[in-house]
């Protein structure tokens, strides 16, 4: 499941994964609120955070992650991605290169500073 985070500014898309994350989570939550910022105009920032207790990812969630990520790829600004999922952090650290805006991982023990450097000038 994808929830959403509040107290973020408008150009920072904010949201938790917990259980199991599905297709159907990107479709009704993040892509929406990706396409919202975009709207907005300008780049987007996104923070992801992952909780221990995310158990799997499906199929159909990870070919929507790829395509939200290559439909966007010249606006995305920074993403923070906040977990102590091992597998999760060295997966993002072997596609970082791919990335043209900042991509950082923190451990949930550092979530107030992901929160902090994600919102920084």
């Amino acid at each position: 499941m994808i929830e959403t985070l509040d107290g973020f500014p408008d150009n920072v898309v904010a949201v938790a994964a917990r259980e199991r994350i599905t297709r159907q989570d990107y479709l009704d939550v993040l892509i929406p609120k990706v396409d919202a910022a975009l709207a907005r105009g300008g780049k987007v920032r996104l923070y992801y955070e992952i909780g221990a207790d995310m158990t799997g990812v499906d199929a159909g969630a990870a070919w929507e992650d790829f395509r939200l990520g290559v439909e966007h790829l010249s606006r995305w600004e920074r993403m923070a991605v906040v977990t102590d999922i091992e597998w999760i952090s060295r997966t993002i650290n072997v596609f970082r290169i791919f990335m043209p805006g900042q991509l950082r991982v923190f451990p949930l023990s550092e979530a107030e500073a992901a929160r902090r450097w994600i919102v920084a000038a």
